[in-house]
């Protein structure tokens, strides 16, 4: 093959940690390890050559105990395994900390949450990243570990820049926390992206205040992302909105403010001035939902998640794949023990299976062509390392039938003409599969949701919704 069709190449090294003390031991060991937990962010990076020279990977997504959420001694702490769809779903952030739900359920798809975790979208360091501008209204803090310390840091300190943080060479960030608030102590998210899922914002908003019963407001938080490097506070905007009783013309001075404190940049997702109105409409619009108390109306009160939130098996010892290690998983069925090849799992089932099915549309989680089953919940393949499936059970599209017959699902694409080119069908009949079998009852909304992460290059997504209602007169 020609390089520009050679798969990335990846790191030397890939440590599947058992615990906290396996990876602080081994980021104190080597000055160019980078901690990976859902990946999904880092995966990108490396195909990209940012971040540097990285030589091992230390996996700490297979350690037990970091993917909890508590609440204890008046705050809410998530582990740095929690992931997007875990938040989303979790009743106790819903009701302490809604912004960070709903940011949580704009990061990606359904099967991209699976993998994604809180604690890497806030590492990652982008002012795009969703989560963080939650994070900051809330009044997040970050505990970081290595492994001689460990220190607190609150987040409006720990962004220096555009991909930029205080971490050290030797830390990880093992949780983050924010208050509990009372009832009264209200939280929104407001973004505006370019499509229904997998959208990099062009400007999200967060906003926290508490809101008396003669609709008085202290104490708010306005934070501002996609307008600077970093995620921002409008303090300006928030003076002007501190001991206000909420109404239509002190919401839209607290707008205006707002937007006359950003000076955002002009790029492929948009104008300056684009951004600088839509700070104006959104501030307005969650300030609005605030002071009627619906600011949680539009959240689904039970998010698909295609299987999750879970985490698949645990380590009860630590494994370093090096150059020629051997990886064993069970695919479809079959065990399947080949060399480590510092690939992604989408690359090694295709190189080392016989099972080519499963595609590559974009190799950056944007497409859905490479959902497969990772024990049991969708995921995207081409942002899942290949030493992360160790011994793990994965489906893929052959292993769909497993009676001799094809699934349900599979048939109904065909009754219905849904089957186009066929590139993305794989990504879209293992999405589905895994929605039928969480939602059987599934409405339209449920299935159009669900299918959010998959992309369809002939733009049949008429046929695809009436294959899962079995409907073929709409095909």
């Amino acid at each position: 093959m020609h390089e520009v069709q050679q798969p990335p190449l990846r790191v030397g090294a890939h440590l599947l940690a058992a615990s906290l003390d396996d990876a602080l031991d081994a980021l104190a060991k080597s000055g160019r390890a980078r901690v990976i937990a859902g990946g999904t962010d880092l995966l990108v990076e490396l195909d990209r050559g940012i971040g540097g020279d990285v030589d091992v990977l230390v996996d700490i997504s297979a350690i037990p105990g970091l993917d909890t959420i508590t609440i204890a001694d008046g705050r809410v702490t998530l582990g740095p395994l929690v992931t997007h769809n875990q938040v989303a779903t979790d009743a106790a952030v819903r009701t302490h900390g809604l912004a960070l739900a709903q940011a949580s359920l704009e990061v990606g798809s359904p099967a991209l949450r699976n993998r994604a975790t809180v604690v890497g979208n806030v590492v990652t360091a982008s002012p795009a990243n969703d989560t963080i501008s939650a994070l900051r209204a809330l009044d997040a803090h970050l505990t970081i570990t290595s492994s001689t310390r460990t220190r607190t840091v609150a987040l409006a300190e720990f962004h220096t820049g555009v991909r930029g943080t205080v971490l050290e060479p030797d830390e990880l960030v093992t949780a983050i926390s924010f208050p509990a608030h009372p009832a009264e102590r209200r939280s929104v998210f407001v973004k505006a992206g370019l499509r229904r899922a997998q959208a990099i914002s062009v400007v999200h908003i967060a906003m926290c205040c508490t809101i008396d019963g003669d609709g008085r407001v202290s104490d708010p938080r306005i934070a501002l992302g996609s307008v600077a490097p970093t995620i921002v506070r409008s303090h300006a905007a928030e003076t002007l909105l501190d001991g206000e009783t909420l109404s239509g013309e002190a919401i839209a001075e607290v707008a205006r403010s707002a937007a006359a404190s950003v000076s955002p940049i002009d790029d492929l997702r948009g104008p300056a001035t684009y951004r600088t109105q839509l700070v104006d409409v959104m501030v307005r619009r969650g300030l609005t939902a605030l002071m009627a108390g619906d600011e949680g109306h539009a959240f689904p009160p039970q998010p698909l998640t295609l299987g999750g939130p879970t985490v698949s098996h645990t380590a009860a010892t630590p494994v370093t794949f090096e150059e020629g290690a051997a990886l064993e998983m069970t695919v479809n069925g079959q065990a399947i023990t080949a060399a480590w090849t510092r690939e992604s799992l989408l690359d090694w089932l295709r190189s080392n299976t016989g099972l080519t099915g499963t595609k590559e549309g974009c190799a950056e989680g944007e497409c859905g062509a490479c959902t497969v089953h990772l024990d049991g919940t969708a995921v995207l393949s081409c942002l899942v390392p290949a030493a992360r499936a160790h011994e793990s059970h994965i489906t893929t599209i052959e292993g769909l039938a497993t009676t001799g017959e094809l699934h349900p699902l599979q048939q109904s694409f065909i009754d219905c003409g849904a089957v186009q080119c066929g590139y993305c069908i794989p990504g879209f009949l293992m999405a589905g599969a895994a929605l039928e079998a969480e939602r059987p009852d599934a409405t339209p909304d449920d299935i159009s949701f669900g299918l959010s992460g998959n992309l369809c290059r002939c733009t049949g997504y008429y046929a695809i919704e009436a294959a899962f209602t079995r409907d073929e007169g709409q095909s």
